[in-house]
């Protein structure tokens, strides 16, 4: 059970709102910092060791039973950009909406009831993958290798980049992605203020500059 609810969770085709999103790779593109696989990589490593090591452990504390609505208070702080929080926000709510319908539960029903507008997304996909019986480092993969993966796949379509090269660019970042899963699991079993708070300043800078583009493909 545990197995395959972590394949459906994991499968990009899980009706979660993230096709839509590049995770800071499209304004990344167009400012040149991406322009080829090896630029692809760095920028998903950083990404992963920053962001992604956040959203993994903030995902891991609610597979493990910390109080939602306290991670979701957590991620607020540890999100500075406004049009990041709301996509954090509106990525949530559509994560819960598919979540609800595919793995109901109590908890899952109180998040939405106490955050009508969504909760941030990496508590909602931690809660979720409790809901649907995986443990926090389940969560915390998940949760990393979003981080990594939508700017693969967003590249693909900003770049015309081979999709064998993307694919080839999480590939070698699979132990670099293991070993984040596992401290952020890690860190879930301590206390919510000690959850890890890394940050990319440009990426939050860079947010609040695509969100005021008038023409964009993506909608961060």
């Amino acid at each position: 059970m545990s197995r395959a609810a972590l394949l459906v969770l994991a499968d990009g085709r899980f009706p979660a709102g993230g096709h839509a999103h590049s995770g800071g790779a499209e304004p990344a593109v167009r400012a040149g910092r991406i322009r080829d696989a090896e630029d692809l990589t760095e920028f998903c490593r950083g990404r992963l060791h920053t962001t992604g090591l956040t959203a993994a452990a903030l995902a891991a504390a609610a597979a493990h039973g910390h109080d939602p609505l306290a991670l979701d208070d957590a991620a607020d702080a540890r999100t500075p950009s406004p049009a990041l929080r709301a996509v954090a926000r509106r990525l949530g709510r559509q994560l819960m909406r598919a979540a609800h319908a595919t793995w109901p539960s109590p908890e899952l029903a109180a998040l939405a009831g106490a955050r009508p507008r969504g909760a941030h997304q990496p508590v909602v996909l931690g809660l979720t993958a409790r809901s649907a019986g995986l443990g926090p480092e389940d969560a915390a993969h998940c949760a990393a290798y979003e981080t990594v993966g939508a700017p693969a796949t967003a590249v693909v379509r900003l770049l015309s980049l081979d999709p064998f090269e993307a694919t080839a660019v999480l590939a070698r970042l699979a132990p670099e992605l293991d070993r984040i899963a596992a401290r952020a699991a890690a860190a879930a079993h301590g206390t919510i203020d000690a959850l890890p708070a890394a940050s990319a300043p440009l990426l939050d800078i860079t947010a609040e500059a695509h969100a005021a583009w008038p023409v964009r493909l993506f909608a961060s």
